[in-house]
């Protein structure tokens, strides 16, 4: 049969050779041409035709980069009739009348001046014509790039997205309601969207990459690029991997590319993606077994804004989806410390936030019959550190384990207890020790505790009231002396400034003179005396008193 083929296809190019028919083989299709028109118009199958056969050509332009539709096309330029270019098949027609040297070089007007000049006329000023050139090229994408076609594209694309990044298409909203956030564009930039436009996601890996890559060089928004990369993910994994059907090897292989791509693409940034979207990121690197490089890449994008997650965002599954193991406690550490490391706000509403999510994650947990024991507890002490230092009660915490003990009634007490070591007692709320007190399911140790840290916690209560009453009684009294205090010196002020006036008074009258009655007292003295200034001014003017000196001893002695 080998042997046939070969006999046949030998008998075939003998009869081409004898002919002016040259036959090539295009793709999996063979078609004939006249040599001589082809070889006015290539300089490859001209300068071929000088040195080789017709017959040595068909082996020697095996490799032609086009499929038979273009070549076609190239078929009827040689023959003189009209070749209806389009964008969909410009980027095809460049590259095969590039291969086969259809250029001014070789003969006037050739095809190759006639397609690049369409090419940048009609493809290159619009967004959406450069878009479908690009998809149309994937087939001979190597040569595309060889040839300068992508970088024109491409930096054609940059000026556009500079101008306007909404080419990318719309941000998506970051909620901080912790409502439902769905891929869905800005509402408030609907009236200024552009009409509908190609977008980027529909093109393969190989030319996205790029693109992304160049458009951060040059600073495109991120929000934008963000959006870009997500709905990527959405298209070309999301959609096609719904777990109705089994995935096979290659498939499965091709989408841990693309969403390690992605993770190297996607711009670090606080709230360029809802938290949402990027746990779905996450734990779709899990299920294809990504690297853990990529994995990491999202958990820290997802920590640095844990505070806008949501429990069901939390419900990650394990790699390898272990039966006894529900859930990946160790992402979800890893998770808080990427959060707690990286928060920089002076609000402490983040924090809290966390603290909640944490204990209502346990409480969401709880219900799940097959969780282990060791994974519950593992769980509980996370949440009780995420609750350090926000003030917070361990409220939260006990209704988890108060609904953990309901769902797993086969729990033995020695296993409640380990349950239990878990629970700080001494952060409960008066109406959580009321509750607890009475708990039936909580084991015998957990009560007394429970007793023992309530009667505690009543005594500092009113060791504490009684300290501010006595505290209060004393503030009391003092501001009552202060006041009266207060009071004196305003009367004692009124009466200097009335003495100050008399003075005052007496002074322009000139009326100041000693009086003679001996038995009142001056004014001047008077007001000395109020300001503590009765010395005697004897003692100011008092000659010194002579001092002797001791004929022998030379001592001085007061005479």
């Amino acid at each position: 049969m080998t042997e046939r083929r070969y006999v046949d296809t030998l008998l075939r190019m003998t009869k081409s050779a004898s002919s002016t028919e040259l036959e090539v083989q295009v793709g999996s299709m063979p078609l004939s041409l006249d040599k001589e028109l082809l070889a006015s118009k290539s300089a490859k199958v001209a300068a071929l035709l000088k040195e080789n056969s017709s017959a040595d050509l068909y082996y020697l332009l095996h490799d032609i980069p086009a499929d038979s539709e273009t070549f076609d096309l190239v078929a009827r330029f040689c023959h003189g009739c009209a070749v209806q270019m389009s964008t969909e098949n410009i980027v095809p027609l460049i590259c095969l009348s590039f291969y086969l040297g259809m250029d001014e070089n070789h003969c006037n007007n050739n095809l190759l001046s006639k397609a690049v000049t369409f090419f940048e006329q009609t493809v290159l000023p619009s967004w959406n014509e450069i878009i479908k050139a690009l998809r149309s090229s994937e087939k001979s994408l190597q040569q595309t790039m060889q040839i300068g076609l992508f970088d024109a594209c491409l930096q054609a694309m940059i000026a556009k997205a500079s101008d306007n990044p909404r080419h990318l298409g719309e941000p998506i909203i970051v909620s901080t309601d912790k409502g439902d956030d769905s891929d869905r564009p800005n509402a408030k930039r609907r009236l200024f969207a552009l009409d509908w436009q190609e977008d980027l996601t529909t093109l393969s890996l190989q030319l996205y990459e790029p693109i992304i890559y160049t458009m951060k060089q040059h600073e495109i928004p991120p929000t934008y690029i963000s959006a870009s990369i997500y709905r990527y993910a959405k298209k070309w994994i999301f959609h096609c991997n719904n777990g109705r059907e089994t995935m096979s090897i290659y498939k499965r292989k091709s989408q841990r590319n693309v969403i390690e791509t992605l993770e190297k693409l996607l711009p670090h940034g606080r709230e360029l993606l809802p938290c949402t979207l990027l746990f779905e990121m996450l734990r779709c690197a899990i299920n294809l077994e990504a690297s853990s490089v990529s994995r990491k890449g999202f958990e820290i994008r997802i920590g640095k804004q844990l505070d806008q997650a949501k429990v069901k965002d939390l419900l990650i599954l394990p790699q390898g989806y272990a039966k006894e193991v529900q859930y990946d406690i160790e992402c979800i550490r890893r998770i808080l410390k990427v959060f707690y490391s990286n928060y920089d706000s002076s609000d402490a509403s983040g924090f809290i936030s966390v603290a909640e999510l944490m204990e209502e994650f346990l409480a969401e947990v709880a219900c799940d019959m097959d969780l282990m024991i060791d994974s519950f507890i593992s769980l509980a002490e996370i949440s009780m550190a995420a609750a350090l230092g926000t003030k917070r009660n361990s409220d939260g915490i006990y209704r988890a384990i108060d609904i953990y003990f309901e769902k797993h009634a086969y729990l033995t007490e020695k296993e409640k207890e380990q349950v239990c070591k878990a629970l700080d007692f001494r952060k409960m709320s008066p109406e959580a020790f009321e509750h607890a007190a009475k708990n039936e399911r909580l084991p015998v140790r957990a009560v007394v505790q429970v007793l023992f840290m309530a009667q505690l916690q009543m005594r500092e209560t009113l060791a504490r009231t009684a300290y501010y009453d006595d505290k209060s009684e004393k503030e009391e009294k003092e501001e009552d002396e202060g006041r009266m205090e207060m009071e004196k010196m305003s009367i004692k002020v009124k009466e200097l400034e009335k003495d100050c006036r008399e003075m005052k008074q007496e002074i322009t009258n000139g009326c100041i003179r000693q009086r003679v009655n001996k038995g009142k007292v001056s004014l001047w003295s008077e007001m000395k005396r109020k300001f503590g200034c009765m010395t005697s001014m004897g003692d100011f003017h008092c000659p010194a008193k002579k001092k002797k000196e001791h004929p022998k001893c030379g001592i001085h002695h007061n005479s």
